[in-house]
């Protein structure tokens, strides 16, 4: 399967799971956001640990906060960690560069243990969470406000569609 195909099937995967979900637009936006929030923020393998008694927390889509965090997953951790390292480095003063994150990251994903992670000293470690921080305020009210309108928008729709298939079926009845 070529990756085209592969995307292809994901987004119709995450687009029907959002648009299945019985429940008000409110909750699944909200169950999305906080899915996505501990996806930009919490370390990865951590996140479905806060984000799902988040959402009971905070009334939410379990499903969405579920699959609100895989923006981080295997495949994208390798550039979105690196560049908000190194963000959250150049917002504290610091002088790391992208190679020298992205080769500590590398480091890491090798060992895939928290020791390894918080071994990596003050700098490195504030600089992933100031740089998480940045990217969580910039991701979680877009993931809010694009899925409260894209449920609104196909409810909206679907409900257009049954207006007119009563309707016609009600002229059908009159003839």
């Amino acid at each position: 399967m070529n990756v085209r195909t592969w995307c292809k099937r994901k987004y119709v995967y995450f687009y029907s799971k959002i648009l299945k979900e019985k429940a008000s637009p409110e909750y699944i936006a909200r169950g999305w956001a906080i899915g996505m929030f501990c996806g930009c923020l919490i370390p990865f393998g951590l996140q479905l640990v806060v984000s799902i008694p988040a959402s009971f927390l905070l009334k939410g889509s379990k499903i969405g906060a579920t699959l609100g965090t895989l923006l981080t997953n295997h495949f994208t951790i390798f550039i979105i960690y690196p560049v908000q390292c190194y963000v959250g480095s150049k917002l504290m003063g610091g002088d790391l560069s992208y190679a020298k994150v992205n080769e500590v990251m590398q480091d890491v994903l090798k060992h895939q243990d928290y020791a390894t992670l918080f071994g990596l000293g003050w700098t490195l470690t504030a600089s992933f969470f100031i740089g998480g921080a940045i990217l969580t305020a910039v991701m979680t009210p877009l993931t809010y406000w694009g899925i409260l309108k894209l449920v609104r928008r196909h409810r909206a729709r679907k409900e257009k569609m049954r207006l007119e298939r009563d309707a016609a079926v009600g002229r059908r009845e009159k003839a």
